[in-house]
């Protein structure tokens, strides 16, 4: 039995929970359920980012102490274990106590090292996205990503980390690895920007301008960056520094984000690592925007779709499905109802959803038995999904659905009689346990429901798995 690590990113506590978040938690979900049945101890992290200017402007517009602010949207976001039947174990909040203190440890490492220093320096800055900005990196003096929201002018005097010593290391790390970064063109898109070579980022602000955040050690005048702070936590999670034992049983550990935090999560984070001396991340997955037309789905644009009123609306593993199946992994993909409806009519109520009342029905008409079976997950669904191709691994399970589909059709089952029935019917049932079993890391609850109804030696009919949808 080995160990595996998977944790997704921290989102901000600004708004409440989008889709584009579910779809990320959901595939780190995937990623752990599936390392569990193979036998592995898995430790699934995520939580809440709660620090930073962005949260601390939220605060004050609605007129609420930053932490009481943080606290009801962390239990917003916390309601994602139920509403989308997640597996995590830690559920990390970066004002927890012990984070704070696993922060300020990882800052006192890199001034060891020599590579923290102060300077007064002056930038336009991205409250969005919580980064500073070139010129060449905006669009009609905007952020690209942030179209909307004003940039900051910042002037003052910061601790700086030094990226610059890090550039070589990095080369070396992603040629010593080449699908350190998943999809390839993300490394490649990372290598280059390397290459062009590294400059040294601020990492803490005045507390007199922006109180909320970690206190620099040694230095009460300022506080920890954001982005500095909330890195730490896919280490403080595993108890670091205190519990050596734990932090060595399963880091380094998989990362699962989004293309916005390519820089953050790929370059900035593994040269903090190194510069404390600890591992380097074992593999960063990263993945594609979820648009609306054709704009980014993200709170600071208003266009968001709330996961959990889907949810509620079409059930859980129907999401689950939509989001893993009918998106791509790592490009952008465009979200919408329609698409999500239209979806769940063929794949779900007419798909897999109509093979099992079929086959429910006409074996427990004639008193079929089927003797148990002790299945687990195919080869081909294990590395589709090490690959992280969610999509490829759903798309391979429902062409079993479509093959027993067009068994049932061709051979016109419900016309046959006596053995030559119950031949078909009993290869039928062993195709649907097949499938109950491949699709457990993806929808668990349908998997658990299909194998109560034909995991026995006795098939009995049940529920629908999925209602049409009435126009």
């Amino acid at each position: 039995m080995g160990k595996f690590y998977i944790t997704t990113t921290l989102p901000y506590v600004n708004a409440e929970p989008h889709v584009g978040f579910a779809m990320e938690i959901i595939r780190a979900d995937v990623l752990a359920r599936m390392h569990r049945v193979l036998g592995d101890d898995v430790f699934f992290n995520t939580g809440t980012d709660e620090h930073g200017q962005k949260i601390y402007q939220k605060a004050l517009e609605a007129g609420q102490d930053p932490k009481t602010y943080c606290d009801e949207y962390a239990a917003k976001f916390s309601e994602l274990k139920s509403g989308l039947n997640l597996s995590y174990d830690n559920f990390i909040r970066t004002t927890d106590e012990h984070h704070v203190r696993a922060a300020q440890a990882f800052w006192k490492l890199c001034t060891d090292k020599g590579d923290l220093y102060k300077k007064s320096y002056k930038v336009k800055y991205c409250v969005g996205c919580e980064l500073e900005k070139t010129d060449s990196e905006l669009v009609e003096g905007k952020c690209p990503l942030h179209p909307t929201q004003e940039l900051e002018n910042i002037e003052e005097e910061n601790y700086f980390f030094k990226f610059s010593n890090y550039q070589q290391k990095l080369l070396d790390l992603y040629k010593a690895q080449p699908d350190f970064i998943v999809p390839d063109f993300r490394q490649k898109e990372m290598r280059i920007f390397v290459e062009r070579g590294l400059q040294d980022f601020s990492i803490s602000r005045l507390k007199t301008k922006m109180p909320w955040g970690v206190e620099v050690p040694g230095d009460s005048t300022q506080i920890m960056y954001v982005w500095f702070d909330a890195l730490v936590n896919y280490v403080s999670t595993l108890g670091w520094p205190e519990d050596v034992e734990k932090f060595n049983e399963f880091w380094p550990g998989v990362q699962v984000c989004g293309k916005d935090n390519l820089r953050q999560q790929t370059a900035m984070w593994q040269a903090m690592l190194m510069s404390t001396g600890l591992p380097t991340s074992k593999q960063v997955m990263v993945g594609g925007f979820l648009t609306s037309g054709g704009q980014k789905i993200s709170k600071s644009l208003g266009n968001t779709i709330n996961p959990l009123e889907w949810a509620k609306k079409y059930g859980t593993d129907a999401l689950r499905f939509f989001l893993l199946s009918e998106v791509s992994v790592f490009e952008d993909s465009d979200v919408t109802v329609e698409r999500f409806e239209e979806a769940y009519q063929t794949n779900l109520a007419n798909g897999v959803g109509n093979l099992a009342a079929r086959v429910a029905t006409m074996s427990e008409r004639v008193a079929l038995k089927v003797p148990e079976q002790k299945l687990g997950m195919r080869e081909e669904v294990v590395n589709k999904l090490k690959a992280f191709r969610f999509d490829e691994a759903m798309n391979f399970i429902w062409e079993d659905i479509k093959r027993a589909d067009t068994l049932i059709n061709q051979r016109e089952v419900w016309k046959l009689t006596g053995e030559e029935q119950g031949s078909v019917l009993r290869d039928l049932v062993r195709i649907v346990r097949q499938i109950a079993v491949d699709m457990e890391p993806f929808m668990p609850e349908t998997s658990q429901r299909l194998m109560a109804q034909f995991g026995k030696e006795e098939i009995k009919r049940g529920e629908n798995l999925f209602q049409r949808i009435e126009k």
